[in-house]
């Protein structure tokens, strides 16, 4: 939950920051530039993961990472930004809240990411908020909420992808969305937006921008889906708007307004209905060797390590690891352990 919220505030903060920058760059070289710095910024720690021991991806894990590149680093970050040129920055702020409900959607269409009864309220109440907080966005054209809605469906997809990735830990997968989107993105720019040249400190920005608001963000938001469905993940990242909206209000100096106190009300409740969402029924764990994000002592991770830092004992860590087959039964969500059918499912 925590590594969802902190994504949002990431995320949030990358539509008033990136709305500067596009008055000097057009949106496929801006979109580029965004994952590039994504994909640099995470090199380092990447890189030493690329092929995990030697052993190379299956095809369910080759056929989401090329999913996500093309859904989630090429298509949504220029429709996001198409969008964001046409209308403000705020408004932009609260449609992305329409990847809550393409996430939800696919969810339950094509990904099997169950939601129980709590977890539909609470989708609602969060799409209410999204509601009131739409009357304060201001104008803007169709056109422009036609390209916001479809950047979201494309990070709808994305979203399901990269929480099924489990033979790449999150800072690689995003490392290899951020430099080959990226590349492909800033190509298209140069080429057809008639630009060869960016001021430096254009250039420095879009690349710091990537870095923090898509970088780390897409690497803590991997970390959650994959610890708690896409679509679960998905309900408090929708907090990103509100972080947009402060960070607004900072640099444009709008003041808060009772529709954002209220709407932020709305969600705290939303989250709480998450927070006391169980379920649990009779499943079989069949045996596995993959890399993810996880952390010890919730039953499925008992494996042993020589020394674990302080971090990465509280809030996790990823590496590959095997587990034997098993059946139980607990309370469990739509993580990347559990995406199975729920027969004769039990809420609790």
């Amino acid at each position: 939950m925590l590594l969802a919220i902190l994504s949002a505030a990431l995320f949030g903060a990358a539509t008033p920051l990136s709305k500067g920058l596009l008055g000097s760059i057009g949106p496929f070289t801006l979109a580029g530039l965004l994952y590039l710095g994504a994909g640099l910024a995470l090199a380092p720690w990447a890189l030493r993961g690329l092929v995990p021991r030697g052993r190379v991806l299956n095809r369910r894990n080759r056929r989401h990472a090329l999913g996500s590149v093309l859904a989630g680093g090429i298509a949504g970050p220029v429709l996001l930004l198409f969008g964001l040129r046409a209308a403000s920055s705020s408004s932009v702020s609260l449609w992305l809240n329409m990847e809550l409900v393409a996430t939800a959607v696919l969810g339950h269409f094509l990904f099997r990411d169950t939601m129980t009864k709590r977890g539909a309220l609470a989708a609602i109440g969060i799409l209410a908020a999204s509601v009131l907080l739409s009357f304060e966005g201001g104008t803007a054209t169709l056109r422009a909420g036609l390209l916001v809605a479809g950047a979201c469906v494309a990070w709808g997809f994305d979203n399901h992808f990269t929480a099924l990735i489990d033979g790449l830990s999150p800072e690689t997968s995003t490392f290899i969305k951020g430099i080959a989107a990226g590349a492909v993105n800033l190509a298209i720019g140069l080429l057809a937006e008639g630009r060869t040249e960016i001021d430096p400190a254009t250039l420095g920005g879009a690349l710091a921008i990537g870095a923090l608001s898509y970088g780390a963000s897409i690497v803590l938001y991997i970390a959650s889906a994959q610890g708690l469905g896409a679509s679960r993940a998905q309900l408090f990242f929708s907090s990103a708007p509100l972080f947009g909206l402060a960070l607004a209000a900072i640099l444009l100096g709008e003041a808060p307004t009772p529709a954002r106190a209220a709407a932020l009300g709305l969600m705290g409740l939303s989250w709480a209905l998450l927070l006391g969402d169980r379920h649990a029924h009779d499943h079989v764990h069949p045996k596995a060797v993959h890399t993810h994000w996880h952390r010890h002592g919730e039953g499925h991770h008992g494996h042993g390590h020589a020394s674990l830092t302080f971090p990465a004992r509280i809030f996790g860590h990823g590496h590959e690891h095997a587990h034997e087959e098993a059946a139980h039964r607990h309370p469990h969500v739509s993580d990347i352990h559990h995406r199975h059918a729920h027969p004769g499912e039990v809420e609790e």
